[in-house]
C-alpha cells in the first residue's frame, strides 16, 4: 500500500473533492469545493447539490491530477464514495469514477463515507491508527466505535435521531445565524455564558439507572434541539433574544459536547482503550476537543484531523481505497450509489 498513488472523488452531500494521495500520508493534490447555494434555504437541497456536482466534477478532477502531476493512467487506484449520502449527488461521483476507470483500465474501489472520515487523521498523523475509540460526528451521523483495526470495527452506540452536525444546523436557524451552521454557532458561543441555561442531555443516566440506552451508548439530540426552540420561542415572545442569544448558543454546544465527551469517556472505561479519534466535521469544533481532553489524562492519546480534512473531503477517500486496494479489494464497474450503505467490518 505504500507505494499505491490513488484518486479519491467525494461528492456525497455538498462538497465537491477530489485528492491524489501516494501511500498513506503524501497528500500530492486536494481540491475542496463547497456549495454555497444552499445557504439561502437553510439546508442543502438534495437535486440542486446533484446538479451543482454535475457542473463541477470534471474541472475539480482535472485540477486535482493537474496539481498532483499525473493521468488517470498512472494511478494505481480510484476511490470514490459509494454511499451513504444524498443519493443523487453520489451518482455524480461514482458515475464519474466509473467512466474513468473503464477508460484508464484502472481499479475503482467504492468507499464508504463514514469509514473514510476514520482515515481522515491518520492522513496528517502516522500515530492515529487502531486500536482507538472512535467518535465520527457529523451533519448526517454520529456514531462511536471500537476499532481494534483498520477494517474492523465494534459499535459502541449510534444516534437514535438527529446527528450533532444537524442539531448544531437546526439551532443555528433558530438563532438566525447562517447555513452551515457549526462555525457561526462556535463563534457565537464564545461571547456567552454556558451555564446560563441548564439544556437537557438525552440519553445520559443521571441516576446511576442502566438502561438499554446507556448500555448500548447511544445519543439523542431532538429532544434537546426541541429544548432550545421552546427557550428562543419564550425569549422571542419576552423580547429578550438578542440579548440571550449568545448565552442560548453556548449553553446548547455545552449540551452536546458534553454528552459526546461523556459517551466517548465511557466507551474508554468500558474498552479500557486509551485512545480517541475523533473525525467528521463537528470534529472541527474546538471547545469540543478541549473538553475531550478535559475529560482525560494527558496519557489519552486524542487524535483528529485539521478542519480541512475534517469536512468531506476527496483525501480521506483515497486514504480509505488505498486501504482496501492494500488489501486486494476493489470493486466492478457495476458499482452503484447506496444512500444506506453498510458501514464494512462493523460488527455490533
Amino acid at each position: 500500500m505504500s507505494d499505491l498513488l490513488v484518486l479519491g472523488i467525494e461528492t456525497s452531500c455538498d462538497e465537491t473533492s477530489a485528492a491524489v494521495l501516494h501511500g498513506a500520508h503524501d497528500l500530492r493534490a486536494h481540491v475542496i469545493l463547497s456549495q454555497d447555494l444552499h445557504a439561502v434555504y437553510g439546508g442543502v437541497v438534495p437535486e440542486l447539490a446533484a446538479r451543482a456536482h454535475l457542473q463541477v466534477v470534471d474541472d475539480v478532477v482535472g485540477r486535482a491530477l493537474d496539481d498532483a502531476g499525473c493521468m488517470l493512467a498512472e494511478l494505481d487506484g480510484i476511490g470514490v464514495t459509494a454511499g451513504p449520502g444524498l443519493i443523487g449527488a453520489l451518482l455524480v461521483g461514482v458515475c464519474w469514477a466509473k467512466a474513468a476507470a473503464y477508460a484508464s483500465g484502472v481499479p475503482i474501489v467504492g468507499v464508504h463515507h463514514m469509514e473514510a472520515h476514520l482515515f481522515a487523521p491518520h492522513i496528517e498523523d502516522a500515530a492515529a491508527e487502531p486500536p482507538f475509540v472512535a467518535l465520527l460526528v457529523s451533519g448526517g451521523h454520529t456514531l462511536l466505535l471500537h476499532a481494534t483495526a483498520w477494517g474492523e470495527y465494534q459499535l459502541l452506540g449510534r444516534t437514535r435521531d438527529d446527528a450533532a452536525g444537524e442539531a448544531f444546523d437546526k439551532v443555528a436557524r433558530l438563532l438566525g445565524l447562517p447555513y452551515p451552521g457549526g462555525a457561526p454557532l462556535e463563534a457565537l458561543a464564545t461571547e456567552g455564558d454556558p451555564g446560563r441555561y441548564s439544556f437537557p442531555r438525552p440519553l445520559l443516566a443521571s441516576s446511576g439507572k442502566k438502561s438499554a440506552a446507556t448500555e448500548a451508548l447511544d445519543f439523542s439530540f431532538s429532544g434537546l434541539k426541541t429544548a432550545v426552540a421552546t427557550q428562543v420561542a419564550e425569549l422571542e415572545a419576552n423580547g429578550g433574544l438578542d440579548a440571550e442569544r449568545a448565552h442560548v448558543a453556548a449553553s446548547f454546544q455545552a449540551a452536546v459536547n458534553d454528552v459526546l465527551a461523556t459517551r466517548a469517556a465511557q466507551a474508554v472505561e468500558r474498552t479500557g482503550t486509551d485512545r480517541i479519534l475523533v473525525a467528521g466535521g463537528v470534529s472541527a469544533n474546538s471547545a469540543l476537543r478541549r473538553e475531550l481532553r478535559r475529560r482525560h489524562p494527558p496519557e489519552v492519546d486524542l487524535f483528529h484531523a485539521t478542519p480541512r480534512l475534517s469536512v468531506d473531503n476527496g483525501a480521506m477517500v483515497a486514504r480509505t481505497a488505498a486501504f482496501r486496494l492494500g488489501l486486494g479489494e476493489s470493486s466492478d464497474l457495476d458499482l452503484s450509489a447506496d444512500a444506506s450503505l453498510p458501514f464494512p467490518g462493523l460488527r455490533k
